[in-house]
């Protein structure tokens, strides 16, 4: 998710003892974490109420959607498998293993 490595989370533990100190640590921790379940929470009622709100007709909505790596992957290249499911449902490909397209010296 974030994309730390070993050395890079080793660096931040180092910088939040000098900040925070050996005996501050564990509480900013147990804070830091109590936090994190609270925003977990909310988002998660909130997406409810989105659902909710929308009705049923939008019941298989997925919030994960609206990602646009997400969205091209689904509405793309989804498509794209669909096509490679038909052309190979096909006897004869468009062209033949090994041959070469055709070359058309003016459309350059």
């Amino acid at each position: 998710m974030f994309d730390v490595g070993i050395g890079e989370a080793a660096v931040l533990v180092v910088l939040a003892v000098i900040i925070f100190g050996p005996d501050q640590l564990p509480k900013v921790a147990a804070q830091a974490g109590r936090a994190l379940r609270q925003l977990r929470t909310m988002a998660n009622s909130a997406k409810e109420d989105l659902r909710e709100g929308l009705g049923p007709e939008f019941a298989d909505f997925d919030i994960a959607d609206l990602n646009p790596r997400r969205f091209v992957t689904k509405h793309l290249l989804d498509d794209m498998n669909d096509f490679d499911a038909r052309e190979s449902a096909e006897e004869e490909p468009f062209l033949p293993y090994g041959e070469r397209p055709p070359f058309d010296p003016e459309a350059t």
